[in-house]
């Protein structure tokens, strides 16, 4: 078996040349709701110019492509988040985008994606990535994975090298897990220049294949009809990726899973105390610390990723009225 070569600090360090101008540098924001637990400080990656952390390995991957690849056309799938930073990344190159989204796209994110100009295609969310494949294969489009492949890995570990910048002493950064790509490029920058930090991911009970590989040591993929199940639309990817679990399994400390319910505590705190508006996938790292903090035995400054806040609105309204 060939050995997939991981991604490293110095890949991060050139992501973060690329995506400079494009992507923001999200401030850390201390939960002051937080006091009387170990110091918490959110990552709103809500912050980034389409509402998510995606843009950082779109970009990344997207910058990386030769002139004539990004002549013929781009292609991706993605239930929203990524959908619209494949596109923002496609149109700030000149490059046309088309994009693969499942049915049951929120319809924020799927008007979203369209108005940055790209191409949407909708089909089962079982069948997206074949989609893609068969599109990029007719038309010759270059893909861009939605986390595994090293540029989009490496892109969003920039998220990690921000952490690590803003709070070298972190203790504890939690990570929501779908895919991976994001717990993967988070967890090879900060044990690179942090190695006694722990990075732990977050992923919804109902869709929890992440935590039960890492329990299990092998790559588990959940079927969509699982996974389907949690209200976070962006933590439904059917198992984590090749590379990205090769990350996981040989760093990340631990994987825990939260649930629906205390998700939308999550949002609702988010909302009410540090007026952060959160998607249900981006507030998992909340809920897990409201309600795993002592089992993850926080000390020391925590760091929780707030994904995106990609929410539809009418579900948004739900949450915060119940």
């Amino acid at each position: 078996m060939t050995r997939m070569r991981l991604v490293n600090l110095d890949d991060i360090h050139q992501a973060s040349h690329r995506i400079r101008g494009v992507t923001l540098h999200t401030p850390l924001l201390r939960a002051t709701w937080a006091e009387e637990r170990s110091p918490l400080f959110l990552k709103p990656e809500s912050l980034q110019p389409t509402g998510a952390f995606k843009l950082r390995g779109a970009t990344n991957k997207v910058a990386s492509l030769t002139e004539a690849e990004r002549d013929a056309g781009i292609v991706a799938h993605s239930s929203g988040n990524h959908a619209q930073a494949v596109a923002h990344a496609a149109r700030s190159h000149g490059a046309r985008s088309v994009i693969v989204m499942p049915d049951t796209a929120p319809t924020v994110k799927l008007e979203a994606t369209k108005r940055l100009g790209a191409e949407v295609v909708l089909v089962p969310a079982s069948e997206q990535a074949t989609r893609s494949a068969e599109l990029a294969a007719e038309h010759g489009y270059t893909i861009v994975p939605p986390y595994d492949d090293p540029f989009v890995i490496a892109g969003q570990g920039t998220v990690g090298l921000e952490v690590v910048g803003d709070l070298p002493d972190v203790a504890t950064v939690l990570v929501p897990v779908s895919g991976g790509g994001l717990i993967s490029g988070v967890v090879a920058a900060v044990k690179e220049q942090h190695p006694a930090a722990r990075v732990i991911g977050v992923e919804p009970e109902v869709a929890g294949d992440a935590a039960e590989s890492l329990r299990r040591g092998e790559r588990v993929v959940w079927p969509s009809e699982l996974t389907n199940r949690t209200m976070a639309d962006g933590l439904r990817a059917e198992g984590v990726g090749q590379l990205t679990w090769e990350h996981i399994r040989r760093y990340v400390d631990d994987i825990v899973t939260v649930t629906e319910d205390q998700i939308r505590e999550a949002m609702r705190v988010l909302a009410r105390g540090s007026r952060l508006v959160a998607e249900a996938s981006g507030a998992v790292t909340t809920a897990a610390y409201l309600f795993h903090g002592e089992d993850l035995r926080l000390q020391g400054d925590t760091v929780a990723v707030l994904s995106g806040g990609n929410v539809d609105p009418q579900q948004f309204a739900e949450v915060l009225a119940s």
